[in-house]
């Protein structure tokens, strides 16, 4: 469709990470191993926190709620990853790609306020232990989750409609795996400083807010421990926070440097390299960290693989009975 010289955009293309055949199988196996095991290890943590009475306690219930998340925007991104690899015509419609930017956009800005809505409960817990029952009660778990979808989804409005009220001519060739803010910038033939301007305040404010919340958190929680006399104590009170801090590091490390820059400083190839981790690889892991240094989810796992033994065993036994 021609609008005056350009010739306005119904679709793009994502190119993806190679043309070598031989390389796009490799990666389609690799990406369908990590979509795999992200569906697994996030789907067994919610069913694992909802169906263990021990884990019904507001520090699970963000843990899944984190999970959930997770699940999302692999699903998200990953499927359509995996047409790229696969599919001749690597298209995408410009309404789909619109989504996509949309629901990544919601979930990964999801992410970030549930991290500081974690470290809020870590700091009750351990700063006041007597207060944690009354204070985070299941009524404001749920508001604190509600809260972070609906600031999430005002920020992804915001963005996408900024992005995508921008003309795009010419061009319609997306040098990525997925609908992600940096290349579709690129794309643009309008001025973008306006767009670039309100995406850099929207992700500025966004970490700054978030991250001072779980900085001034763990500062309290941090004088905390130190007054704690045992070294049995301690350690306690730190193992509780140790999965989050790495999770946090991981998630802001990566999706700062990511977010935190003019479209002028983007480097396509590295930019794909560190999408992967943070879109794909960190909510694959996840469920590990929070389930490795972790005590009450090792002792559920624990209980629940002895219960599906002792089925097994009942079962063919059963069957053998039954037999004779």
């Amino acid at each position: 469709m021609a609008e005056g010289n350009h010739t306005v955009v119904t679709e793009f293309i994502l190119l993806g990470f190679t043309d070598n055949v031989k390389l796009q199988v490799l990666l389609f196996m690799v990406f369908l191993l990590i979509y795999l095991l992200t569906l697994v290890g996030n789907l067994g943590m919610i069913v694992l926190i909802w169906t263990d009475s021990k884990l019904h306690t507001p520090m699970y219930f963000f843990i899944s709620s984190l999970s959930f998340l997770d699940v999302s925007y692999s699903t998200i991104i990953i499927p359509s990853t995996l047409m790229t690899f696969v599919a001749k015509r690597k298209n995408i419609s410009y309404t789909a790609c619109t989504a996509q930017l949309f629901l990544f956009c919601i979930a990964v800005t999801g992410e970030c306020y549930l991290l500081a809505v974690m470290a809020y409960d870590r700091f009750i817990a351990i700063c006041n232990p007597l207060l944690y029952p009354v204070i985070m009660s299941k009524r404001f778990c749920l508001l604190l989750v509600c809260g972070s979808y609906f600031m999430s989804c005002m920020n992804a409005t915001i963005q996408t409609f900024f992005i995508f009220h921008l003309s795009f001519c010419n061009s319609n060739i997306i040098n990525h795996f997925f609908c992600d803010v940096p290349p579709i910038l690129k794309l643009s033939c309008s001025d973008t400083y306006i767009t670039d301007l309100v995406h850099f305040t929207c992700a500025t404010v966004l970490v700054i807010s978030t991250m001072l919340l779980i900085l001034i958190s763990y500062i309290c929680i941090g004088f905390t421990i130190h007054k704690i006399k045992s070294t049995k104590g301690r350690h306690k009170a730190f193992s509780t926070c140790a999965s989050h801090l790495t999770a946090v590091t991981m998630f802001y490390g990566t999706g700062s440097f990511m977010y935190l820059r003019p479209s002028s400083k983007y480097s396509v190839e590295h930019d794909k390299i560190i999408s992967v981790f943070y879109s794909l690889a960190i909510p694959m892991l996840n469920p590990v960290i929070y389930s490795l240094r972790n005590k009450e989810v090792k002792e559920a796992l624990r209980k629940d693989s002895s219960k599906t033994i002792l089925l097994s065993i009942c079962t063919t036994e059963i069957q053998e009975s039954t037999q004779d």
